[in-house]
């Protein structure tokens, strides 16, 4: 779609001008309209003076450009002089992203017009949401715009009418070019365009109010300068940042003209990040959707850097706003880089937090069920955060994993042994209140505790864990500080785990961008983030946009790690599972029987790793029809699961569904029901009922209870997973399994209550 240079009309049908609209020269064919060399095709927008056409140009190259012309019966002194101010203002400017003149002429009737570059795309704000970009990726697009203004600044024109629909977003492969267009309302600083352009414009409104800065509302003042186009800037910035506008075009349109203008220069606008909170509960939402995050964690990366860097710009005294596009753009970059910004008043503690002052390359070991692997994985998670520390909290971790452990003695225990389970609580308990004197430490015992909880698929009791220790570390380290990152990165697995996946892709890719400038693009955790990343994107269904990062991210594991490191074949078995969801079975099968042998090899059968490479060798046999090959291999699996990491863990229940799976389509619908029904007691209980797992398992038996002809039984399971959250109405009516319900009443009001629920 092709959004009008000033803001106008959308785009119409083909034109039928004809002699009193406009002066043409006909095509041989009589059936379309020329401007000498321009054959206009269509317009597609429309101002206060002129009209914008697509063109196509035939001499003396042949390429699609825009056109713009004084419309019938505007072509009066004044707005000649306009026109053509724009056209010079235009002209004077050679900038990637700034809109180009190609060319300038007037029809025999004297109406000027000129062509110039055609951008073909959507308004920055549009883009944005409609690509759901991040923050962070918003900020590098308003860079580019910022570098546009700043451009013409240097030929000594302001723009005076900077807002979302003059700022275009065209994509050129995949990279997204920002362009400036529409300098209508232009002012030359430093020399005359035309004679005809020094026309006062004493009351005279000139610009749009939402984006007007408090100078241009002031209708006796001509003094206009550079930093007026600074606060379009920030307004525009405020938009691309929160969804919405500093003063709602609401309050502003219905208040009389002397209301709306002492409302720009006298009412200050709220921090974007309060501004969020203000929104509402379903436009936060929303607005935190489209950046990938939730509303606390935009709320939480706005408010610091962001909050002064937008407010600077939307200073109501121009003397204290930044100075020019320039300073704005500098500031932003010290941003995303994590370095001091001059919006804000340093203080000690804020310029220490932004310093990076080394990497880290963090070690989990988290191993379940005994307490020595328990009490081993505590303290190697501690003491590879606590090098270089003082002594002092080195005795303090100390103390306290001695403390923490004693409880294994006779006494302690009274005669009973203690489980994996009750040590966990015991120590989170602990370490509530113990080290509040070092909260480093204290973060680092949180991060490690709650790491172990989610390997044991207890993830209620890991967040809060998680939570405070990421919060911790953004307090005290800043955002892009290794420890802060590692912190981040175990949060957005827990979401994931949780069936949070907007908001596990959102934090991770926080977290890859962070990683990919703090530590490079093939250290270890970067890689670790990319599969991530592309895990999120599988569960949510973007097959080919998983497989495309699992494989760089294979390419990279293999390169940086060697072939046979166990990240490097989680990654070969995400890749597999992508393929086998692609219908692409073989490719499929030929990794995971190659990651099987390596982790057999390397990490050992019993190894949790191998497990998982069983399980999708059995759903390869499954997808093969081989199913009592499947049947073995599940049972087999599922054997040494129970026996290393017991019942409840989540790779024990995924086992257990896969091998009830393979029984219903060996026709064993008993055992097979009768399994799914342990499955999904314990899902329910340490998943919650809405979880993705929880639901797939209810479905499951709704779809073995179709096939063995239980009508009621069947919509009574596809009832109840609607009720918490199942939507998929496409697989509700493409499954031959519920084949034998297509012609229930029952059933097509199911399927039309799970279309009408939120995705």
């Amino acid at each position: 779609m092709t959004h009008p240079p000033d803001g106008g009309s959308p785009p119409e049908e083909p034109p039928t001008l004809d002699s009193t609209t406009l002066t043409s020269q006909s095509s041989g064919s009589g059936d379309s309209v020329r401007i000498g060399p321009y054959r206009l095709v269509q317009k597609v927008g429309e101002g206060g003076m002129g009209e914008v056409w697509e063109a196509e140009q035939s001499q003396p190259l042949r390429r699609r450009v825009a056109l713009k012309i004084i419309k019938q019966g505007m072509d009066t002194k004044s707005v000649i002089a306009r026109f053509e101010q724009e056209r010079q203002a235009l002209a004077l400017m050679d900038h990637a992203h700034v809109a180009k003149v190609f060319d300038a002429g007037t029809t025999p009737e004297g109406r000027p017009f000129f062509v110039m570059e055609y951008v073909q795309g959507l308004p920055i704000t549009e883009h944005c949401d409609r690509h759901r970009l991040t923050t962070s990726e918003r900020l590098a697009l308003f860079e580019q715009v910022c570098e546009g203004v700043q451009h013409a600044h240097q030929k000594a024109i302001i723009h005076r009418d900077l807002k979302p629909s003059n700022i275009l977003v065209m994509l050129q492969g995949d990279k997204a070019i920002a362009k400036i267009i529409d300098f209508g309302v232009a002012k030359a600083t430093a020399h005359r365009l035309t004679e005809a352009s020094l026309f006062t414009e004493l009351g005279v409104l000139v610009g749009t109010p939402e984006y007007m800065s408090p100078e241009q509302a002031d209708l006796t003042s001509q003094d206009i300068d550079t930093r007026t186009d600074v606060y379009s800037l920030g307004v525009v910035l405020y938009e691309l940042l929160v969804g919405a506008l500093p003063f709602e075009s609401r309050d502003l349109r219905r208040a009389g003209l002397d209301s709306i203008l002492k409302m720009i220069r006298e009412v200050e606008p709220a921090k974007p990040s309060d501004r969020l909170s203000k929104l509402g509960g379903e436009r936060s939402t929303e607005s935190a959707r489209r950046r990938r995050a939730d509303v606390t964690a935009l709320r939480r990366l706005l408010r610091g850097d962001l909050d002064w860097i937008t407010m600077k710009a939307l200073e109501k005294e121009r003397t204290r706003r930044y100075g020019s596009p320039a300073e704005l753009t500098a500031d932003i970059g010290r941003h995303l880089r994590h370095e001091p910004i001059v919006a804000r008043p340093p203080s000690t503690a804020y310029l220490a937090g932004r310093f990076v002052r080394r990497h880290w390359l963090g070690v989990t070991a988290a191993t379940l069920g005994v307490l020595v692997p328990i009490a081993f994985a505590l303290a190697m998670g501690v003491e590879a955060r606590r090098t270089a520390r003082e002594a002092e909290s080195k005795a303090r971790v100390a103390e306290f994993l001695q403390q923490l452990f004693q409880v294994s003695n006779p006494s302690e225990a009274r005669g009973n042994s203690i489980t994996a389970r009750e040590l966990l609580d015991r120590s989170a308990g602990k370490i509530r209140g113990s080290l509040t004197g070092d909260p480093r430490v204290r973060a680092d015992l949180m991060q490690v505790m709650g790491t172990v909880y989610m390997n044991l698929g207890l993830y209620a009791q890991a967040e809060p864990l998680l939570e405070e220790a990421l919060a911790t570390r953004r307090r005290l380290l800043g955002e892009a500080h290794p420890d802060t990152l590692s912190a981040a990165h175990d949060m957005a697995t827990l979401h994931q785990l949780a069936g949070r996946f907007p908001e596990a892709e959102a934090l991770n890719h926080q977290v890859l961008d962070a990683r990919s400038r703090v530590l490079g693009p093939d250290h270890p955790d970067t890689l670790k983030s990319m599969n991530s990343l592309a895990n999120t994107y599988a569960r949510q269904g973007r097959l080919e946009e998983a497989e495309a990062l699992h494989r760089k991210t294979l390419a990279a594991r293999q390169r940086v790690l060697g072939p046979d490191h166990p990240d490097a074949l989680k990654t070969m078995q995400n890749l597999a599972s992508d393929c086998a969801s692609l219908d692409r079975n073989e490719e499929a099968e030929a990794l995971t029987r190659q990651v099987v042998e390596i982790s057999q090899r390397v990490l050992g059968a019993d190894h949790p790793d191998t497990l998982m490479a069983m399980l999708s060798l059995g759903n390869a046999s499954m997808r093969q029809d081989r199913y009592q090959e499947a049947e073995a291999l599940y049972r087999a699996g599922l054997e040494t699961s129970r026996r290393v990491l017991g019942p409840d863990h989540p790779d024990t229940i995924r086992m257990s569904r896969q091998l009830a799976n393979a029984l219903v389509s060996l026709e064993r619908y008993q055992e097979a029901e009768a399994l799914y029904s342990q499955v999904l007691e314990i899902s329910r209980r340490l998943l919650g009922p809405d979880h993705p797992d929880t639901l797939r398992t209810i479905y499951n038996l709704a779809c073995s209870a179709a096939i063995r002809g239980d009508r009621t039984a069947s919509l009574g399971y596809l009832r109840d997973a609607i009720d918490h959250g199942f939507s998929d109405r496409q697989m509700l009516e493409e499954d031959e399994d519920l084949a034998s319900l297509r012609d229930d009443p029952e059933f097509r009001a199911l399927v039309a209550r799970a279309a009408k629920r939120p995705d």
